[in-house]
């Protein structure tokens, strides 16, 4: 029998919680809802047991990020809890809707070649645009630029229905993601060294080199405040960004003899984008951004492991968006997904 656990990762977010642990509750079709809590220093556990007393709190012994956190608890699910046969990692500050898992459970059983899937993400704050993590689904540009169906850089659509399709994409959003057990612990979870951000497109894009397909379904809707544990204003949230994004395009990006000049190419143009936070004065994101590269150079022979075996691994060729999204949309001026 088909099992799902509906598993919340927690740092300090007492008061997402009360909001919106009610509903994923209500909404929770009979699946077993965990909290797993990354040692808040807050009062987060004591509240959940007292009450929620129907949730199963997983206590985990330190603050691993996102990656560390749900590589841990999903793995204390598995060899304490029997496990389940699908996953899906709701953030804290996710607001779900009634029939919100049917339509993504059906699609995941309709096709065993799925190892990961989200609904459409939509903000919290203005119901009817999409929502910056995930909106309707991802992409990656041949220079590792990332991109959604419903959002490009700063451009939100509004959710006419125009993303109610069921259809493949190249990354699921962790904000709300969706995966099929096995495949997560065959792949040993996601890459701990990202600790957040951008560890669900690297893991998706690791996923897809094995044979396996990433979904987007159009039927089931959550709406997500963003930046629950990480405001965007936050440098360190600069800093993982670029770092993570680095990471992954080492490990990943086709060996295809040009994989040094597009790593040249992305460190002049993450140079060039600290003139955007110079402008507003932001020093400290400049900062953060000079920290990424060199943290990238430091961790070069681990990345290099990593691609090798990879490689060593990968059994199908995975395709990116083949132009720079850079350029369509600032000089060209494409800003929805249609037009590019």
């Amino acid at each position: 029998m088909d099992t799902l656990a509906i598993v919340i990762l927690n740092y300090n977010g007492q008061p997402f919680l009360a909001k919106f642990l009610p509903t994923v509750l209500a909404n929770a079709d009979g699946h077993p809802v965990y909290v797993a809590d990354s040692a808040s220093t807050d009062s987060s556990v004591p509240f959940l047991k007292a009450n929620f007393p129907s949730v199963r709190v997983i206590e985990l012994p330190r603050n691993e990020g996102y990656a560390g956190g749900y590589n841990l608890a999903l793995e204390h699910i598995r060899t304490h809890f029997g496990g389940a046969t699908y996953y899906v990692l709701p953030n804290s500050d996710i607001e779900v809707t009634p029939g919100w898992l049917s339509p993504v459970l059906d699609l995941l059983k309709a096709n065993p070649n799925i190892a990961a899937c989200q609904p459409k993400i939509r903000s919290y704050a203005q119901r009817d645009l999409f929502e910056h993590a995930g909106a309707a689904g991802g992409f990656v540009d041949w220079l590792g630029y990332v991109f959604c169906r419903g959002r490009i850089f700063a451009t939100f659509e509004t959710d006419h229905g125009q993303y109610d399709d069921n259809r493949q994409v190249f990354w699921a959003t962790g904000a709300c993601l969706f995966m099929r057990a096995d495949v997560f612990h065959e792949t040993g979870g996601f890459d701990g060294s990202f600790f957040a951000h951008m560890e669900e497109i690297d893991w998706c894009w690791r996923v897809q080199r094995l044979g396996y397909e990433v979904w987007a379904c159009g039927e089931s809707t959550v709406y997500h405040v963003g930046g629950g544990t990480l405001h965007k204003s936050n440098p360190h949230k600069t800093f993982l960004n670029y770092r993570n994004s680095l990471f992954m395009l080492y490990k990943n990006w086709p060996a295809d003899g040009w994989l040094w000049p597009k790593i040249m190419l992305r460190l002049i143009l993450d140079g060039s984008s600290s003139i955007l936070f110079l402008q507003v004065g932001q020093w400290r994101d400049v900062w953060a951004i000079i920290q990424a590269h060199f943290a990238f150079y430091g961790r070069l022979p681990h990345l290099h492991a990593q691609r090798k075996l990879l490689k060593a691994q990968q059994k199908k060729k995975v395709e990116l968006y083949p132009h720079s999204l850079v350029w369509k949309y600032f000089a060209e001026g494409k800003k929805t997904f249609k037009q590019m």
